[in-house]
């Protein structure tokens, strides 16, 4: 028979890619890990992965378990989400890893909201980076993730997860204040194909939204300067470093004296942000309030 919890480690190492890595998510050693491959193995009687200087990769009979591990600990989400709900559900806690705008735009609306409709449950807030939250939900680290499309990410299609559209937000430009185009109303990103660039870093999903538009716009930006706090950033622009784009919610509250703004008037950069649980969970009893709170908090922005 096999169990479960092998499954999940399964999972585990065909996401992180290694077992070290799948390990420290899974807050088990490297050593236990390798026994329960090997124990999979020797349960199902095939070899489950390969291995290789560069890491761990599933063997084609490995995919073919994966895809019936992620169909199983999808019901047995379900299973925990109906037990919960016949044991009424109505207190307990929540985590939520979100990155830090989401926070402060949807995630702490929400949590205002929650203690006046939901006052039994408790909800633990995690700063993590969009790339990140996801696997943090699928390695079962927090309940939930406020996270944001980039390339390589689990598309909306992924049998893991569930999804929940939040909101979509575009990136304005940001300039020094004596640029040559400080003085237009609106400006197109192929206008800022010759300048040096401040942005994010590689693997930042913030990173990829600015590339792409830069790309459709036909050229490669010239990234001279990297940092992934947006008050950085402007700061640079306002010493005349380069320029930027940046996710218009991370330019509220912020002082802008030192910089121009302005919007992007052709295929504007956008920043999309979704909830996610682990398939299965959207109607855990504690879970499912959280997500609607979320959604609320989105539609509140207008």
């Amino acid at each position: 028979m096999i169990e479960a919890r092998r499954l999940h480690i399964l999972r585990a190492v065909a996401d992180h890619r290694t077992v070290t890595a799948a390990a420290a998510a899974l807050y088990l050693t490297p050593s236990a890990v390798s026994q329960q491959l090997a124990a999979l193995e020797q349960e199902t009687g095939h070899r489950l992965v390969e291995r290789s200087a560069r890491g761990v990769r599933l063997t084609a009979a490995g995919d073919i378990l994966l895809t019936h591990a992620n169909a199983v600990l999808e019901q047995l989400e379900r299973a925990e989400s109906e037990l919960a709900a016949y044991g009424s559900g109505e207190a307990g806690t929540v985590t939520v890893a979100a990155f830090a705008t989401g926070i402060g735009l949807v995630v702490a609306p929400a949590l205002t909201a929650l203690a006046r409709t939901a006052p039994g449950i408790r909800v633990h807030v995690q700063d993590a980076e969009g790339d990140a939250s996801l696997l943090m939900v699928l390695d079962r680290q927090v309940d939930v993730a406020v996270a944001v499309e980039y390339r390589g990410a689990p598309g909306a299609d992924d049998p893991r997860l569930t999804r929940v559209p939040l909101y979509a937000e575009p990136f304005d430009a940001v300039l020094p204040p004596g640029h040559r185009l400080a003085d237009t109303d609106r400006l197109a990103v192929a206008d800022l194909a010759g300048d040096p660039w401040i942005g994010p870093y590689p693997g930042n999903p913030c990173h990829d939204v600015v590339v792409l538009a830069c790309e459709y716009a036909g050229f490669q930006p010239r990234l001279e300067h990297t940092s992934d706090d947006f008050r950085a950033v402007v700061a640079l622009a306002s010493a005349a470093a380069g320029v930027a784009l940046v996710p218009r919610s991370a330019l509220r509250d912020m002082d802008l004296t030192g910089v121009v703004v302005r919007p992007v008037d052709d295929v504007a950069p956008t920043r999309r942000v979704f909830a996610a649980v682990r398939r299965g969970a959207e109607e855990h009893p504690l879970f499912r309030p959280v997500l609607a709170a979320l959604r609320e908090a989105a539609a509140s922005q207008g």
